[in-house]
């Protein structure tokens, strides 16, 4: 088994090409089509972290150019080049360039893009009639209402979905067998729940799992620093069931224990609120909801960890008496 981290499974196992990549496949077939044709539109890649919008512009790319793509694709990350003097030199030297022989345009990605500047957006957007002719670009947001409207309006929008569980989990299985590395199937299915749809951030606490031997639960919830869900339905029954006390107490264990901090503790217990374990009347879920989201907003805004769980569980156990509650 390999545990090395020098090159991250993430990478290893990318997919190259767009025929490799699962749970996207209106988005695949119109990129086939671009290839097929040769020749494409600027690009607005949209969705959640993770769903593969990165990955599917290097497959597409790979697919145009062949294996020597990189010759003709110039990656920026906008979070860290988002600056308009980058914009103008790096972007502009670049459409500048050769063509490839067969492909009668060049691709610059730019990733992250919602993170530029509004002059460096107001840059792009004029670069982008100026070398319409020998250069595409590609654009990759996680917030694509971040992305001023004469930009928007140049691109053609693909918005990408979270992966599917029989895809993500299918994913981490042929990455565990082709490593040799010893999995329970419920730990697999665990990290599911834990990336909601991620799958960078699944690989990444697999192999994290992996490194500590076999992938358990355990393992699992140890190297992503959370609960395990049965602790925190625990600690909201007991508090529910009107025991302040008893609720407190596992509330203390889980942040020594797992050394959460307020923000882990009050996610968990939003996730656990409505999940099938805790059997409690819908209105009350509402209410629980509601004072939750206060709760986090004190905590961000820099509130006592402790002192804002400890009301929190302290007006679930009120509430638990007054009406009876048994969770």
């Amino acid at each position: 088994m390999s545990t090395a981290f020098d090159i991250l499974w993430v990478e290893k196992y990318r997919p190259r090409s767009l025929d490799e990549i699962v749970n996207q496949e209106e988005i695949v077939n119109r990129l086939k089509t671009f290839v097929k044709n040769k020749n494409m539109p600027h690009l607005l890649f949209a969705g959640p972290a993770g769903t593969g919008k990165t990955t599917a512009a290097h497959a597409l790319a790979h697919d145009l150019y062949g294996e020597y793509y990189r010759q003709y694709m110039l990656e920026l990350n906008a979070s860290d080049e988002r600056g308009i003097g980058v914009i103008r030199e790096k972007v502009k030297e670049f459409a500048r360039s050769r063509t490839p022989p067969d492909i009668p345009f060049k691709i610059i990605l730019l990733d992250e893009a919602d993170n530029m500047t509004a002059d460096a957006q107001q840059a792009l957007r004029r670069l982008m009639e100026l070398y319409s002719v020998s250069t595409r670009f590609i654009l990759i947001a996680n917030y694509p209402s971040k992305i001023i409207d004469p930009i928007q309006s140049r691109c053609a929008f693909f918005r990408f979905q979270p992966l599917k569980k029989d895809d993500i989990v299918g994913r981490l299985k042929y990455i565990a067998d082709n490593e040799g590395v010893e999995y329970d199937p419920e730990a697999l299915e665990t990290i599911y729940e834990i990336s909601e749809g991620d799958m960078r951030k699944a690989i990444n606490v697999l192999q994290a799992a992996a490194a500590l031997g076999k992938v358990t639960v355990e393992t699992v919830f140890k190297v992503v620093g959370m609960a395990k869900p049965k602790e925190v339905r625990q600690m909201i029954k007991t508090a529910l069931n009107g025991d302040f006390t008893g609720a407190r107490a596992l509330l203390r264990k889980l942040m020594i224990e797992y050394g959460l901090s307020g923000e882990d503790i009050v996610k968990q217990i939003h996730r656990e609120i409505f999940s099938n374990e805790i059997d409690v009347p819908e209105d009350l879920r509402i209410l629980i909801a509601d004072y939750i989201g206060e709760i986090h907003f004190r905590l961000v805004e820099g509130s006592d960890d402790d002192i804002q769980l400890s009301a929190l569980l302290a007006w679930m156990s009120l509430v638990g008496r007054k009406l009876g509650v048994s969770g």
